[in-house]
Formats: structure tokens, sequence, C-alpha cells
């Protein structure tokens, strides 16, 4: 009876719940339609191309031609079409030449082997598949082969075999190489085609823009966490330490964003010039700045993992002066990180405008440097409880100073080897480029005043050193004044 009656409540049940997971199913293709409009474009070049190649089936003249070896094309379209271009050819060129390497290799082979004799032939054709399928394995974990040429060797083997193995039962060998060969071209030709053609999504420019929009995320969230736990009012900490995860979660996806990277940038080699980006465009840079960026987001994440709602309430019991220095540390670089990111997307030099927010900010950690160093934290009075939370937040703050710099430095040896466009649009940089280096003295760049040089940019450190010569010249000043 009881099973009978559970039965019936599933029954009863039943459409309710397929109504609401068709629903649901339903929610979710349209969020992944709106994230990327783009992934429903790519569905149908892949059918298109599908669709095209599958004529060969369909028009006897072709399917003579061909014959069942046509299916080859359709088997090319479905594993080499790519979302990128990068992608798509970097596979096809890995397929198509390993396909023609290994066709010419099994035609050797069998042709090799059939001097043999009956018994001799076998022999021969299977240790040849033995050493080259050991051979292109072990030379797949080479880190550089595996990288951009690991599908090209796994196709190797695999046509290596199939053409030595079907030669030793088939007379017409050059013939069956012939078609796959051809077949294998058509079909990475209708993808590379069609997917350069009609709407194309680069390897590269999708590198640039994540790397950019990186920047951007770490810059926001040191933004936020400013007016969070920095500012002076304790209501105003509650209610915006609330509203955290609004722009406090977003700088998590860069924690993850090496493969992603790593492979954007290599498929970025593939690609043929478009847009600003150049014949030998230097993908490295890319990677290189994407750690970089990465350590900086492991040190917001340290920051972000720490300090809670409780250490907000510490921090506002601490003296004002510390909390303006290290709001004015966090606000800087910021700006520094938010204005690289745009200079970035707009290839842009980001000297200019970025170098005033760099040096403010190793102002500001002087400061911080010299006010932990003054007995006013550590008395005899002091809690430990609350020291802890001002000294852990001051190391953080230094270092993410000091990755900030790195990848102002990194960011603007990109834009050097890129080629981006020298911009002096702004005051700062109207200004920077009225003075050209002349000569050094003393390990401090002399700038003197001359006509406009319009591509005159004056280097991070160069400004750090001037400036700090310069207020090393007034301190002793000062001192002489006193004495």
């Amino acid at each position: 009876m009881g099973f009978t009656t559970s039965n019936e409540h599933w029954l009863h049940h039943l459409p309710k719940k397929l109504i609401s997971n068709v629903v649901a199913i339903a929610k979710t293709t349209k969020n992944i339609a709106m994230d990327d409009p783009r992934r429903v474009i790519h569905s149908f070049k892949v059918a298109l191309a599908i669709t095209i190649v599958s004529m060969f089936y369909y028009f006897q003249p072709l399917y003579n031609s061909f014959g069942v070896s046509a299916m080859w094309a359709v088997m090319t379209v479905i594993v080499v079409f790519e979302f990128t271009v990068g992608a798509t050819l970097g596979k096809g060129l890995n397929r198509a030449m390993a396909t023609l390497i290994a066709g010419g290799l099994g035609v050797g082979a069998h042709h090799l082997a059939s001097l043999c004799g009956k018994i001799g032939e076998p022999l021969l054709i299977g240790f040849l598949v033995f050493i080259f399928a050991a051979a292109s394995t072990f030379m797949r974990f080479f880190p550089k082969i595996k990288a951009r040429y690991d599908y090209g060797f796994l196709i190797f083997i695999l046509t290596f075999s199939f053409i030595s193995i079907s030669g030793y039962r088939a007379d017409e060998i050059l013939e069956l190489a012939h078609k796959r060969l051809s077949t294998i071209a058509i079909g990475g030709s209708a993808s590379l085609l069609i997917n350069i053609c009609l709407f194309p999504v680069w390897a590269g420019a999708e590198l640039h823009e994540s790397i950019a929009h990186n920047v951007e995320k770490l810059g926001h969230f040191l933004q936020g966490f400013g007016a969070a736990y920095l500012n002076k009012s304790e209501a105003e900490t509650n209610s915006k330490a609330e509203n955290k995860s609004s722009y406090f979660q977003t700088y998590k996806s860069v924690l993850n964003s090496k493969s992603s990277e790593e492979s954007m940038a290599n498929f970025a080699r593939w690609e043929p010039r478009h847009g600003q980006f150049r014949y030998h465009h230097p993908w490295n840079e890319y990677v290189k700045l994407g750690s970089l960026i990465r350590q900086c987001a492991y040190r917001i994440d340290a920051l972000n993992a720490y300090f809670n709602h409780d250490d907000a309430q510490k921090l506002q019991k601490s003296q004002e002066e510390f909390r303006d220095i290290c709001n004015k540390i966090s606000l800087e670089s910021s700006k520094t990180l938010v204005k690289l990111g745009s200079c970035l997307r707009e290839m842009k030099y980001p000297s200019s405008s970025v170098n005033p927010h760099i040096v403010s900010s190793k102002a500001a950690v002087k400061t911080l440097k010299t006010y932990l160093k003054s007995h006013s934290l550590y008395n005899q009075h002091s809690d430990l409880l609350q020291i802890i939370p001002i000294a852990t937040l001051a190391s953080l703050l230094i270092d993410i100073v000091d990755c900030t710099e790195k990848i102002a430095t990194y960011a603007y040896d990109l834009a050097t080897l890129a080629h981006f466009k020298k911009d002096c649009s702004n005051d700062f940089a109207k200004k920077s480029a009225k003075f050209c280096v002349n000569k050094e003295q003393k390990g401090v760049n002399q700038v003197s005043q001359v006509g406009f040089c319009p591509h005159v940019v004056i280097p991070i450190v160069a400004l750090t050193t001037i400036i700090d010569s310069n207020s090393s010249q007034s301190s002793d000043g000062q001192h002489s004044s006193e004495d």
C-alpha cells in the first residue's frame, strides 16, 4: 500500500518537475547566450561548415571522386573548428602537416616492407609502427611541443598507424593516402574560411582584452577596499561593507586565468596580421604581464580574506593619520591599475598618465614606513590584538604597491615592443614632452627644457629618482638652515 502511494505521489509531481527542469534549462541557455552572443554565432558557423562538407555524400560526382573517404572532411570540421581563428588555424595546420608527413612515411614504410617478403613484411611494419608511435608519444612531453604541436603529433600517430596497417591489406595505398589528404584539406579550408570571413573571433584580441580587464578588476577592488575599510566614518564602513560582494568578488577570476591566457597566447601566434596586431607581436609579454597581475591578485586575495567587518572596526579605532596614509596608498594604486588597464585596452603608452600615481603611492609608502618606525603604535600600553591588523594591512599594501610598479614597468615594455600609440593629449604628457634627457650625472638623469619633443616618455624609475633627489636636497637644505 505504501509503495503504491509513493508511486502515485511521484507520478503526480512528475509533470511539475519536468516543467521546472525545462524552465531551468531555458534560463541557463538564455544566460549563456546573453553573456556572450558570439557563442550563438559560433554554433551557426560550425553547423554551416558541417553542412557544406556533408554535400560530398549527396552530390554523385563528388561522391564518386572521394567515396567513403569523404567522411574525413566532416570529421576534420568537427575536430578543427574552434571558437577563435588562431585555434582553428593552429589545429588545421597541425592536422594537415601531420597527415602529410605521416602519409608519406606510411607509404614509404609499406613500400620498404613489401621488399621483405610475406614473412618479413608484417614484422617490419609492426616494428616501424612501434618505433614511430613510441617516439611521437615521448616527444609530446616536451613543453614547447606540448604547447603548440601536441595535436599534430597525436594525428601523426593515428595517420601513420592507419595507413601502414591499411596498406598491408590494400593494393591502392597511394589512392587511399591521396583521398584522405584531399578530404582533410577540404574540411580544414572550409572551417578556416568560414571562421575568418564570418564574424571572426581573434585569440590575440581576446588575450589583449583579458589582460586589460584583469588589471582594471584589481584597481576596482582597491578602490572599493579603501571606501569600505579606510574611511573615517564607522557607520559608513558598516553600510559599505554590507555591499562588499558587489565589487570585491570580481578579482577572483584573475586568480585562475593562467591556463586560459597561455592557451590564447599559443593560439594568437598562429594568427595572421589583424587590426593593430602585427606579425611577430610580443605575445610572450602578455603572458609575463598576466603572471604579475596574478601575483598582485594573490596579495589582494589575502587582503580580502584577512579583513572582515571586525577588522574594519579595529582600524576605525586606530590613529586617523594611519588610516589616511593607507587610504592614500590604496587610492593611488587603484588609479594606477585602472589607468593602466585603460591604456592597454586602447593600445596607448601608459607612462604619461600613470607615473604621477605611482610616484604618489611610493611617497605614501615612505610616509607609512616612517610612521610605523615611530613608537606611537608600540608603546607598553598598546594592545597586541590591535597592532596585528595594522601591521598586516601595512605589509600587504606595501607589497601591492611593489606589484603595481612591476605591472606598470612590464606594461611599458609591452607598449614599446608592440608599438603602441604615443598619446600626448593630456597635460602631463604635454609637460613631459618638453623635456629630453641629455646626459647622466651621479646616477640621476638630468633633464633640460628644449623644444617640443612629441614622443618623449620619461621612465618611471627616472621620475622616482628625480623626486627622491629633490626631496633629499630639500631636507638637507632645511637641516643646514637649522644649523
